[in-house]
């Protein structure tokens, strides 16, 4: 078995969908980024990577290479789905939080589930999501972005 984290952070921007789990959100500002900018994708890609000792998702997908600008997140996570595959792992969980003062996330929660779950061709009970504020603390207290955080947890196929 094998672990890995992930953690990504983006401001917010005018003028762009806020895109959380593959979910677009009603919220005025979106994340700032050179892709979707989806900080829960991002942060399970890089968890992944972790895992498979596959570098981290910069490698995979830069921001300097046009072909990632507006890229969908969840198409991302489905190239590097198939690159742990290859390898001989299978996914078992992934546990994710996002850190937001707003806007709310549970309603979005169980869409972002169920996009995770056809990524990473899962159960939804081998994924969670979690939400939680900075009680108004730093740069996502203040509403000036969204991060998370996740751990992930592959093993060798039998």
């Amino acid at each position: 078995m094998r672990i890995g984290q992930g953690f990504d952070f983006h401001g917010f921007a005018e003028g762009r969908k806020l895109v959380l789990g593959g979910v677009t959100i009603n919220y005025d500002m979106g994340l700032q980024g050179h892709s979707d900018a989806d900080v829960l994708t991002h942060a399970v890609i890089d968890a992944l990577l972790g895992a498979a000792a596959l570098g981290d998702i910069g490698m995979h997908f830069p921001d300097t290479d046009p072909v990632n600008k507006d890229a969908s997140s969840l198409g991302m996570l489905k190239i590097i789905v198939n690159a742990i595959e290859s390898l001989g792992y299978a996914i078992i969980n992934v546990d994710a939080t996002i850190l937001a003062q707003k806007p709310k996330i549970g309603p979005y929660r169980a869409s972002m589930v169920g996009n995770l779950v056809s990524a990473l061709e899962l159960e939804p009970d081998q994924i969670n999501i979690k939400a939680t504020t900075t009680e108004g603390l730093g740069f996502i207290g203040r509403g000036e972005g969204i991060g998370a955080s996740v751990i992930a947890l592959i093993d060798k196929k039998a």
